[in-house]
């Protein structure tokens, strides 16, 4: 399936960003604008069932095969939060980046010792902006407003298809490429135990202090420092 795209800057370098479930390409509003601002062409994809994106049959294998049939090869960075790290992490070998960049990445729904069902996301095509809110207290009023739209274009069965029985662990084995996982300080899919074990499989990691699972919106600055040396 070719997705559908959008660009920032003009640069000889690609950077490629793939958001997580129920967003699309304007979650990176503020770090496409950024990673242009240091000379990169950024390419942010809606996955299928998310934004501009067609709609069909879900699940991460589908997900990854989307980005190698849409992304140019061998980009100089690719960047992927939550669900589109999964995605990114099922693509990385076909698209070969110099460099990937894993953001709380969706790998394992059962990081911390409590699983989480992804069917409970579904809930939130009713969530009105108090709502919203209530789980996000760090997030501008502009994210808020973004949150509203990309939900309300999101189909909900992408959460379903990652649901019950197509629940498993699916963190690579190995870092194929020179790979960053960043984790969220204040979130709820990693561990000290499992960082050490990322890290023993060829991962850097670190983590962004004072964040919940989506960084780039509770402290954009904390998480753009938190990609220096890979940026």
């Amino acid at each position: 399936m070719r997705l559908y795209t959008h660009e920032w800057g003009a640069g000889e370098r690609i950077a490629v960003l793939v958001h997580g479930l129920m967003s699309d390409h304007r979650t990176w509003h503020r770090v496409g604008p950024a990673l242009a601002g240091r000379g990169y062409r950024v390419l942010a994809v809606d996955l299928r069932g998310h934004g501009r994106s067609p709609r069909g049959d879900y699940g991460p294998e589908l997900f990854a095969d989307d980005l190698v049939e849409t992304l140019p090869a061998a980009p100089e960075l690719a960047l992927g939060h939550s669900l589109g790290g999964l995605a990114l992490s099922l693509a990385v070998e076909r698209l070969r980046p110099r460099r990937a960049v894993y953001s709380d990445p969706a790998w394992s729904l059962a990081g911390l010792g409590q699983s989480v069902d992804p069917a409970l996301f579904v809930a939130f095509k009713r969530a009105d902006r108090a709502r919203v809110r209530m789980f996000n207290p760090r997030w501008s009023e502009a994210d808020l407003d973004i949150e509203l739209a990309t939900v309300a274009d999101w189909d909900s069965a992408t959460a379903l298809a990652l649901s019950a029985g197509h629940r498993e662990d699916r963190t690579p084995h190995k870092a194929v490429v020179p790979s960053l996982v960043q984790f969220a300080g204040e979130g709820f899919l990693f561990s000290a135990p499992a960082a050490a074990e990322l890290t023993d499989r060829g991962f850097e990691v670190r983590t962004v202090p004072g964040v919940g699972h989506t960084l780039h919106r509770d402290d954009f600055d904390a998480f753009m420092a938190g990609l220096e040396g890979w940026v």
